[in-house]
Order: structure tokens, then C-alpha cells, then sequence
């Protein structure tokens, strides 16, 4: 089965005003839980239970039943939070239990790994993973023995010497699961605050003659959290350039950080270049010799080699190489751009393929359609699929030429190298090699425009 994770998710966060569990409160798009979850699934850890408290419901919508769950119905401190994980642990005793907090997003795989390979291998019934911090105010200092560690001092209790330590508890921390089992029943609230500690299951296994130890992470924030949204906003900053930083080393060009955000998911190749003001979320790959923005949002998208997008908004969507994009462009869930077509300013594209070497050049809507290779769409071209109750698709074949403010009424097709003349509005097929003209008959009425506009015009001349 492997070993046990316990993810600490029952928070408030009053001070976040928000209605919703403060675990779920998002880093570079991202809850701060589902970082936390991540990194213990990228250690190869997935017996996981997560302790919920205020927004439960919110929690377990979130979570869609992936994982087990337990409820805390008090918030009576962190050691009362892993009591109600008990029969949790009980199903897995002979094996090791980390346990972290919901709230604190940085921990990463490495850590959690090489923590759980030490704590193993020095036999401790608890391992407590550590950093040292320049200024390490407010955390719990770690006072190390020639036995591993003696315990944690918080700062209010810490001596004048102890406040010189700057190794600090993250909050996170390996136990064999039958030495937890055996002290947290015996946790009492004996304090100012009334509530049950985890760091005393420390002290009464070195009580009982059990060893205690301490990892070192070389990750300095792997402590930090957010208790309100100016510490949220620290958090984001930090995680942003951390992101950055990766993308830089891996040959990815930034020209002006200015309004970038990359979600840590994101897969950029070496050679790539992200201008000012650039989203990138989700799954999201872009390959080499790629230029995206400036302004642009890019969601679960796939981009080829050496492709241009400019001020794009996409979302599951996929271009191809050496296509270029925009202005002003949307493409929409389930879009596929071929190699080397164009798409230019004020272009929407919707669930469609547009073929390889076609262009799209503006003002067009294209909505469920298969276009083919090397068409032509005219300015102010929209495609009429969706008739009030039910969706058609459009096909346009192979060289096809679409003239300005042709209207393409689905379900019809346009054969291979057809023509449709300006103006039109397209309801039937048209063959191949064929032109199509759809317009209605011009009517005159003469003087009617004269009388019509006669009040108007004197209004403006009289101004």
C-alpha cells in the first residue's frame, strides 16, 4: 500500500475573506492544496487523507472523491486535526506517515523523499523537516542533541539563546505510523490556547526513549504559507519568479517580466521567447523558436515549433508549426490550427480545424467547421452554425476562396478550389470549381432616403 500522507485542510482563514476553505485559495492559478497533493503524487505517494473543517462541501467538490477525506468538526489544533485520521492510520499501521499542512504550497518532492530516506535510515519514530532562515521570527526553532534533536522551543518560550537558531520547524514531518498511533492519544490540551500540539507527539516519543531526528532542506520557503491576501500576493510573487527562474535555465528568453505568469505545469522548450503581459495555465506546451505575445492567455493549449501568437487568447486548443496568430484572437476548446496558416486580427475559431496554409485573415467567426488547406476567408466571413436548438459543422475543402461578408450556413459544404462571391449568403452546397452567388435582387426607391434622413440632416447643419 506504501506509506500514509495526512494533509492538514480544515482552515478558516478569516483574514483571507473568503467563503471558501483557505487551503482552496489559488497560487499561480492553483490552490495551495493541490500543490501540496502534487508534490506528495510526485514522490510516489498516494495513500493520502485529507482533514476538512470550515467549507467541507466546497472541499469535497473540489477533491470529486479522489481522495479519503475525514471531518474535524472543532478546530482544536493540529494534533486534534490527525486524531480524526486514527482509523485512517490504522489501516496502514506498519508503515510511515508524513503529515503537511494544506496551507503552505512549497514543499516539493525532493524534500519529501530524501526527508523519508533519512528518517529510515537513522530509525527515528519522527523525522521533522527543517530550513534555515535569515530571520527565523515566528517559527519554532529546532534544538538539535548529539542524539538527533531534543525538541522544538516556540518562539515565546525560546531563551535569548535559542533565539539565535535559525534552523525552524516547516511544519512538516515523517513518523512511523505505530509510534504516532501510540502518543496521540495521550496528547492533552494543557496550554493557553486549550488546544491538542502536534509538535508534543515529539516530546513524548523522546519521553519514551524513541529518537527524534531533523532533515535540512536546502528549499527556504518551504515553511512559508499566507494567513491573509497580502501574504497570498507574497506567495504568487515568490512562486512566480521561482517558475521564471526554471524557464530561464532551460534557454526560454524573457525580454520584460512585467505581467508574466506561468503556471509550474507549463512546458516551455529552450528557445522559445514570452514578451510582456504573457498567461500561460494548465498543461500547456510550447516548443522551441515559438514568440508569444504580448498580451496573451494560454490554457491547456499545445503550440509548434517557431509559431507566432499575438495578443491570443486559447484554450484546449492545439497550433501547429510556423502558423501565425492575431491580433486579437480567440480560440476557443477544441481548435486546431495547421502547419503554416494564418490567422489575423479579430478572428474567433470555435471547436473547428483550420487547414494547413490557410489563411483567416479578420473579422471571421468560425465555429464547427473542417476547413482544408490553402483556403482563403475574406474580411467579415462567419460561419451560421447553430440554428437556436441544434449545432451543424461547415466543410470547406482544399483551395476553396470565401469573398468578404460571406455567410456559411450549416450544415453545408464548400468544394474543392469553389468560390463564394462577396456578400453571400451561402444555405446550399456548392460543387467543386464553382462559383456561388447568393444575394437578393437589389430594390431602389427613389427620394425615400431624402425624406427619410431630411430632420437629420438639418440637426447636424445647424450646429
Amino acid at each position: 500500500m506504501g506509506d500514509n500522507v495526512i494533509i492538514l485542510a480544515g482552515g478558516q482563514g478569516k483574514r483571507m475573506k473568503t467563503d471558501k476553505p483557505k487551503v482552496l485559495c489559488e497560487v499561480l492559478g492553483i490552490p495551495m492544496l493541490r500543490w501540496v497533493i502534487n508534490s506528495c503524487e510526485d514522490a510516489g505517494l498516494e495513500n493520502l487523507c485529507i482533514v476538512k473543517g470550515f467549507g467541507a462541501e466546497i472541499l469535497d467538490e473540489y477533491l470529486g472523491g479522489k481522495y479519503e477525506t475525514v471531518m474535524q468538526h472543532e478546530r482544536l489544533g493540529t494534533g486534534h486535526a490527525v486524531m480524526q485520521a486514527v482509523d485512517f492510520l490504522k489501516k496502514n499501521e506498519d508503515s510511515h506517515t508524513l503529515i503537511l499542512c494544506g496551507d503552505a504550497p512549497f514543499i516539493d518532492d525532493y524534500t519529501i523523499k530524501e526527508a523519508l530516506e533519512l528518517h529510515k535510515s537513522e530509525g527515528n519514530a519522527v523525522t521533522v523537516v527543517t530550513t534555515q532562515l535569515s530571520n527565523p521570527a515566528g517559527y519554532g526553532r529546532i534544538i538539535r542533541s548529539e542524539n538527533g534533536i531534543s525538541g522544538i522551543v516556540e518562539q515565546k518560550d525560546a531563551t535569548p539563546e535559542q533565539l539565535m537558531i535559525c534552523e525552524i520547524n516547516s511544519g512538516c514531518y515523517w513518523f512511523e505510523t505505530k509510534a504516532l498511533l501510540g502518543v496521540l492519544s495521550k496528547l492533552t490540551p494543557n496550554n493557553a490556547q486549550g488546544e491538542y500540539y502536534l509538535t508534543d507527539c515529539i516530546s513524548l516519543l523522546i519521553d519514551e526513549g524513541r529518537r527524534a531526528g531533523a532533515y535540512l532542506s536546502d528549499n527556504p520557503i518551504i515553511a512559508l504559507g499566507a494567513n491573509d491576501r497580502r501574504g497570498l500576493l507574497k506567495l504568487n510573487e515568490l512562486a512566480r519568479i521561482s517558475v521564471i527562474d526554471g524557464h530561464l535555465d532551460n534557454g526560454v528568453e524573457f525580454t520584460c517580466l512585467d505581467g508574466v505568469i506561468i503556471s509550474p505545469e507549463v512546458e516551455i522548450e529552450g528557445g522559445a521567447t514570452i514578451l510582456p503581459g504573457v498567461i500561460l495555465r494548465g498543461k500547456t506546451k510550447i516548443a522551441k523558436g515559438c514568440v508569444i505575445g504580448p498580451n496573451c492567455i494560454i490554457e491547456d493549449t499545445v503550440v509548434g515549433e517557431n509559431s507566432v501568437l499575438n495578443n491570443v487568447q486559447a484554450y484546449e486548443a492545439e497550433v501547429e508549426k510556423n502558423v501565425k496568430i492575431g491580433p486579437f484572437v480567440q480560440l476557443r476548446p477544441n481548435s486546431k490550427v495547421l502547419e503554416g496558416a494564418k490567422i489575423g486580427d479579430f478572428v474567433e475559431i470555435k471547436n473547428s480545424v483550420i487547414g494547413k496554409g490557410t489563411a483567416v485573415s479578420h473579422l471571421t467567426y468560425i465555429g464547427d467547421s473542417d476547413v482544408g488547406a490553402n483556403v482563403n476567408f475574406g474580411c467579415g466571413v462567419a460561419t451560421a452554425n447553430y440554428d437556436g436548438e441544434n449545432k451543424f459543422r461547415t466543410v470547406v475543402e482544399d483551395h476553396a476562396f470565401i469573398g468578404c461578408n460571406t455567410n456559411l450556413v450549416a450544415p453545408v459544404k464548400i468544394g474543392k478550389s469553389a468560390y463564394t462571391a462577396a456578400g453571400s449568403t451561402i444555405t446550399g452546397d456548392v460543387p467543386d470549381g464553382a462559383l456561388a452567388i447568393e444575394r437578393g435582387k437589389t430594390s431602389i426607391k427613389d427620394n425615400y432616403a431624402t425624406k427619410k434622413l431630411k430632420k437629420r440632416i438639418e440637426k447636424f447643419e445647424k450646429k
